[in-house]
């Protein structure tokens, strides 16, 4: 599917003020087509070296490919808003649904593809008042309006690029950034969780955000939520020096030969896969240790563990399976659901009858994702190796719309995404993702201008 939207290319800006680091870019561009590589690449320094050497954002590459183009894409006013309703109105789906899942037994559980250990700490929340603390939607625009692909509920990533970047690429081109002030909600979010947990009776005095020290993305979102959470007393700790000692989560300080106790983690790394998590040395099952830390409120987590269950795509076939059925929810949700969500299952109801895609329960990032037509014909398959062992989904297919934009490789035809957060249960920042039919790891960050 095509659509107008408006882009706005490097050539668009050579005028003003931005033309003084371009001079000599925009001579040699006359000389053909590696001359104007040149000349892109010139303006891209221009525009991300800055926010690079800031240490804001140090993956614009990621394994040696150009992920943060320099091409800008415009949002109307009239998009920004539906984005943010239809957010926050399938926000209050998930949360209900998620606040009677949560309950639920162990079969249900199982139901929805959850690891075994994972099944006391899912009962845990530090609100129930929303489905996660941070989470992202993911949206195509259609034919047929907003269509939400997926929730993200457990450890999303692209805050960085939201939150930060798009502003500071914003006010280099002189444009009007649809997320601003945003950052706020992320602060506000995680201390009001943190307060959630100490009204529950929880400590929460020794606060430490972890992810993979030596993961640009992963270190760098987490060191920045961490700036951004107004926890003066938090701490960044690698996820290679935590340890469980003496039944509790500990921080392992080598210099010292301390075991440092964890009350309340943030932590970018998923549930599903610290429950296969074992010691190298002995086989110890750590990660299903931990978890029972945090089914016995010995450990409070952010995202809280009940998120991870709305993670689990089996969780949209339960909630279209609800809705199909004419139960459990309001006239209002139902609207909501039919309005903005796809048809899925959890076995194949559509071959021979119209387009459809399976995906990985617990997939991220395109991966195990394939596309079919509706005689069932494969059309489109992810390379890559992870997650096709998994349990799949059947969802309705529809087709991402068409954006040109000018890249290394020269102008690319690629399929837009559009990332909506949920920070707190209130919509927030958006964020724009383009590629092929299916959103991989590699697809581009594309900034996004208001107007």
């Amino acid at each position: 599917m095509a659509m107008a939207i408006d882009t706005v290319r490097y050539r668009g800006w050579m005028g003003g003020g931005l033309n003084e680091a371009r001079g000599q870019a925009e001579v040699e561009a006359q000389a053909g087509a590696g001359a104007d590589a040149y000349a892109y690449a010139a303006w891209r320094e221009r525009l991300y070296g800055p926010i690079r050497e800031a240490g804001v954002f140090a993956w614009d590459r990621m394994y040696g490919e150009e992920y943060a183009v320099a091409s800008c894409i415009r949002i109307s006013p009239a998009l920004r808003k539906e984005i943010a309703e239809a957010t926050e109105r399938l926000g209050v789906v998930y949360n209900r649904t998620l606040q009677m899942a949560r309950l639920g037994d162990d079969a249900l559980f199982e139901a929805l593809g959850l690891p075994s250990e994972t099944w006391g700490a899912v009962r845990v929340t530090s609100s129930d008042a929303y489905p996660t603390v941070i989470g992202r939607f993911d949206w195509a625009e259609t034919a047929d309006g907003l269509k939400m692909l997926e929730l993200n509920s457990d450890t999303p990533t692209s805050i960085v690029e939201a939150y930060e970047v798009n502003g500071r690429i914003c006010a280099q081109l002189g444009l009007q950034d649809p997320n601003a002030g945003m950052a706020a909600h992320l602060r506000e979010a995680l201390q009001a969780a943190v307060d959630a947990y100490a009204a529950q009776g929880h400590a929460v005095d020794r606060v430490a955000f972890s992810a993979l020290d030596w993961h640009e993305e992963d270190a760098g979102t987490t060191r920045y939520l961490l700036a951004r959470s107004g926890l003066t007393h938090a701490r960044f700790v690698p996820l290679a020096d935590l340890r469980v000692f003496e039944d509790r989560l500990c921080e392992w300080r080598g210099d010292t030969g301390v075991h440092e106790p964890i009350d309340l983690l943030y932590r970018l790394h998923a549930l599903e896969k610290l429950a296969e998590e074992r010691d190298e040395g002995d086989g110890y099952p750590t990660g299903a240790h931990v978890l029972d830390l945090m089914a016995r409120g010995r450990l409070s987590v952010l995202n809280p563990p009940a998120a991870f269950l709305a993670q689990s795509k089996a969780f949209q076939a339960l909630i279209w399976n609800l809705h199909e059925a004419g139960e459990f929810y309001t006239a209002e949700e139902h609207e909501t659901i039919e309005r903005y969500m796809l048809p899925t299952y959890m076995e194949n109801r559509f071959e021979g009858v119209r387009p459809y895609v399976s995906k990985p329960i617990f997939g991220r990032e395109g991966g195990a994702v394939t596309l079919y037509g509706a005689d069932g014909s494969v059309q489109e398959k992810d390379g890559e190796a992870q997650y096709w062992e998994q349990p799949m989904v059947y969802q309705q297919r529809v087709e991402l719309p068409v954006v040109e934009l000018e890249t290394e490789k020269g102008l690319e035809a690629c399929r837009l995404l559009w990332g909506s957060f949920l920070i707190g249960g209130r919509a927030s920042a958006i964020v724009a993702r383009a590629g092929g039919r299916i959103t991989g790891n590699l697809s581009y960050y594309v900034p996004v201008g208001l107007g």
